[in-house]
């Protein structure tokens, strides 16, 4: 079978992978986007519970980890959040911010999916959609790439396939793989934006918990966050854990503030001076839901009237409330992960153009490179600048 020719071939239709390729587009390339799935963006169009967090207006180099924290920078600043924004305006897609700089679609996030198709579209680009790449190979001017529709060729190839997170949506490491294939390294890669699991001891003791919610702040390491948590019947949570497991690392604890901002221990001794034959649990489920108060003093063996417990003991309670160490026994894992933390070595790629530095016309982008964002739309805007570099490359 005959070859056929492209300028640029894109393999992954998700956020990164069709933004580039229309930016390509626009640079009046030539260009076929493969996807094994039936229907693009379909990360996309999942997130954000269907409402799509395309961004995130603070979004800066400090919100996302990787080995080379200054690699995102370039990126970054040549297509911002501000810069994505207006086309979703110019689209006429309604949108708002929710909290902490995150927005949101008014309507289903498929209206990001169309607007992204439209635009590869416009510019004479090819979606080929349920279609599995059986082979990459390099030649003098480019590359061959054998499809399960027929063999195409290309001067640029960009790998926009994504990590191992939610493989039951077709997630795989064959980004990964490309690159080991070219010479190039890959860090170490593990779920991120997690939920965190306990073991059996003390996933019994906090079953009754399932579906309990609270604002905290929960630190891993030197990094902490102000959000929600959520009790599941396997361990916890909620934004402000999924945004410190991907700084936690198996066998570390993380520390829980269940009651940020609030001095329990002075609220604890003045319940005892005005009505101290209230239990304690009575007085810490003012800040706390009760099942959580519950809890909390049962761990700490507790129970019974403020009146009978000294500064000491009321100190030890308040301190339970304000720095739980726990320990996770482990993560939910790719299954539930949003992201996928580590990738392709940033250190083999050009910051400007996210092009293989060994390997002239192979670009990464988007989650498969070890540039991984905070919870709250980071990762899209990281697909778009990411997409937005290599595109006008390519």
């Amino acid at each position: 079978m005959k070859s056929r020719n492209f300028d640029v071939v894109v393999l992954g239709a998700g956020a990164a992978g069709l933004f580039c390729a229309a930016e390509a587009g626009r640079r009046g390339r030539r260009v076929l986007v493969v996807d094994h799935a039936r229907a693009p963006g379909e990360k996309i169009r999942i997130s954000g519970g269907g409402r799509c967090n395309f961004t995130n207006i603070h979004a800066s180099p400090g919100n996302f980890l990787s080995a080379n924290p200054h690699f995102c920078i370039s990126a970054l600043k040549r297509f911002t959040a501000a810069d994505f924004v207006a086309r979703v305006d110019a689209r006429g897609i309604a949108w708002h911010e929710k909290k902490l700089g995150q927005l949101f679609c008014d309507g289903p996030a498929t209206q990001i999916v169309a607007m992204l198709t439209d635009d590869l579209a416009g510019t004479g680009g090819t979606l080929e959609l349920a279609t599995s790449v059986e082979d990459v190979a390099r030649r003098p001017d480019g590359f061959d790439i054998r499809l399960s529709s027929g063999p195409v060729a290309c001067s640029s190839l960009v790998i926009a396939t994504g990590g191992k997170s939610i493989p039951r949506m077709g997630a795989t490491g064959f980004a990964y793989r490309v690159a080991e294939q070219f010479g190039l390294a890959v860090t170490e890669t593990r779920p991120g934006l997690v939920p965190l699991t306990f073991e059996p001891n003390l996933r019994e003791r906090i079953a009754p918990l399932a579906g309990v919610s609270a604002d905290a702040r929960v630190s891993g390491g030197d990094t902490a966050f102000d959000e929600a948590l959520l009790f599941t019947h396997r361990g916890l949570s909620g934004p402000a854990i999924l945004q410190v497991s991907s700084y936690w690392r198996e066998g570390d604890a993380i520390a829980v503030d269940l009651a940020p901002g609030i001095d329990i221990f002075a609220e604890l001794r003045a319940a005892r001076r005005s009505s101290g034959r209230q239990e304690a649990q009575t007085v810490l489920s003012r800040y706390l839901p009760r099942a959580l108060a519950q809890f909390v003093v049962a761990e700490a063996g507790m129970a019974g009237p403020v009146a009978e417990r000294n500064d000491a003991a009321l100190r030890r309670l308040a301190e339970l409330v304000h720095d739980w160490q726990v320990k996770p026994a482990g993560s939910e894992g790719y299954r539930t992960a949003e992201v996928t933390l580590g990738g392709v070595d940033t250190a083999g790629l050009d910051q400007k153009t996210m092009e293989a530095k060994s390997v002239p016309g192979l670009h990464f982008i988007g989650e498969a490179v070890d540039v991984t964002g905070w919870l709250g739309g980071y990762n899209f805007q990281w697909a778009w600048s990411s997409g937005w570099a290599a595109g006008q490359a390519v």
